[in-house]
């Protein structure tokens, strides 16, 4: 039985490995990892360990116990990946301190600062503490810090010591906590991550700490770091045991709605429906306020938050625009940004969604530019990562300084994605540019307030309390 049981291994390993891309498979590790199931490296080369973690997932979850990759196996997995890296508040970060690029838990740490080797980030409680690590010294070498830092001593336990050519990790216990190091050398440029937290910490750090220690891309190459939002894998073949979908003739028209305002966005009024709701925000000082044209272009009236109908709507249906006019006193315009956003910026989606489910409060939600360009590098978009929902729609995208970056108006179809790959895709958003949102202002003679690249920038609580009174709530009659 043992021998069938290894060939049964070795032969669906190597289904994988020669059917389905590089990409999904490393997906699939890094899914596994934020589960708790997958320890090894990303290496995207499923194996018995690749195959085990899957199979231990399998049986958490009261699957059969088969190593098969399928739908039902796919979809729980995504959802439980997805819930951890949220709960850690997982974002791939440049420290302009060491020039690494890390993943951070930031709902679980701040920014601690500059140290005398690199920058530190801690829990409040000081459960957590992680630090990017960097040395640069004449006759340093990646072997002589490794064989400093593999010596117990004390109170300090070594777990795991594997040296390779470029490369090092340690794990172990120190004084009660939990850490890793893991360091990547070139000459006598070292670079590091170190992570340690005590057992208050254990349930989320522990998979952290696997994903991070993977995706740790210490000269800023990007290595793996488009993959850790899970937007990146690909579907399986139909030879791995999952079929893959047909996208049609034209895969972009069934995978986003972006382009016509009658199903553009988020809020897009289906047929049949009395009305519909979505965001907007004030843009001058005379009343004017900017939302979607898919939210305010075919409703017999307009409601702009508490202040009633709007009396005026002036609409830009190619780049998915609209103004409204209230004759009241609002809040203050937001800034406009006078230039682009950079590539990976911080951005917060400000609007009012799914009114009828969640609080009629402002909802806010963080991410960051993921693409300069839309779909099919369409220039009039951004793509962000910042969670939208229906109702979203027609609110500002800010960066932290409070300028206007974007005009939030799309997200991918999940479920048109999900029938042609396999996998339910996360975090693939849009935003208007704010180079088309200017245009629209300028050409319809709306006095703006034009914002310059900031020079420095406030917490998303102080952004988002700044901004608060100046975002509204759209309703559409009649739509």
């Amino acid at each position: 039985m043992a021998t069938t049981a290894v060939a049964d291994t070795a032969s669906l390993a190597q289904v994988y490995n020669e059917e389905t891309d590089v990409d999904f498979r490393r997906g699939m590790q890094i899914r596994l990892g934020w589960t708790g199931d997958y320890a090894g490296p990303f290496t995207g080369s499923i194996d018995a360990g690749g195959l085990r973690a899957i199979r231990y997932f399998q049986a958490r979850h009261g699957l059969e116990a088969s190593g098969v990759i399928d739908e039902q196996l796919l979809k729980r997995l995504v959802s439980e990946s997805d819930s951890a890296q949220a709960a850690a508040g997982y974002q791939m970060v440049e420290d302009r301190t060491t020039g690494m690029r890390l993943g951070l838990p930031l709902a679980l740490v701040r920014d601690g600062g500059p140290t005398e080797v690199g920058r530190v980030w801690r829990s409040p409680d000081r459960a957590i503490e992680i630090e990017a690590v960097r040395m640069d010294e004449a006759g340093g070498s990646l072997s002589a810090l490794y064989d400093v830092l593999k010596r117990p001593g004390g109170e300090r336990s070594i777990t795991t010591a594997e040296l390779s050519d470029e490369s090092f990790l340690i794990t172990g216990h120190d004084g009660g906590r939990h850490y890793s190091l893991r360091f990547v050398g070139r000459g006598a440029d070292l670079r590091g991550i170190a992570i340690s937290f005590d057992d208050r910490a254990a349930a989320s750090m522990t998979p952290y700490t696997v994903v991070a220690l993977q995706l740790f891309d210490p000269f800023d190459e990007a290595g793996y770091g488009h993959l850790v939002a899970g937007v990146d894998e690909v579907p399986m073949t139909e030879a791995a045991g999952h079929a893959s979908g047909e996208f049609g003739r034209d895969p972009f028209a069934a995978l986003f709605d972006i382009t016509a305002p009658s199903s553009a966005g988020t809020d897009a009024p289906r047929d049949g429906d009395m009305d519909s709701s979505g965001s907007g925000f004030v843009v001058s000082r005379d009343g004017w306020v900017l939302t979607n044209a898919h939210v305010a272009g075919s409703c017999a009236q307009v409601l702009v938050g508490h202040y009633g109908p709007a009396d005026a709507v002036i609409l830009d249906k190619e780049n998915d625009l609209a103004l409204l006019h209230i004759d009241a006193q609002l809040g203050s315009p937001l800034p406009i940004a006078a230039g682009m956003p950079r590539l990976g910026e911080d951005v917060l989606a400000l609007g009012f969604p799914l009114r009828s489910i969640l609080a009629d409060s402002l909802n806010v939600t963080r991410g960051n530019v993921s693409s300069l360009l839309g779909l099919a590098n369409d220039s009039r978009y951004l793509q962000i990562s910042a969670a939208v929902q229906p109702g979203n729609s027609g609110g500002p995208l800010v960066d932290l300084s409070g300028r206007v970056v974007g005009v939030v108006t799309a997200k991918l179809d999940a479920v048109a994605i999900a029938d042609a790959t396999g996998d339910i895709p996360q975090s693939i958003n849009f935003a208007i540019r704010p180079d088309a949102v200017t245009g629209f202002l300028a050409a319809n003679g709306v006095s703006f307030a034009s914002a310059p690249a900031p020079t420095h920038f406030a917490s998303v609580a102080d952004t988002t309390a700044d901004a608060a009174a100046s975002v509204l709530p759209i309703l559409c009659l009649g739509g």
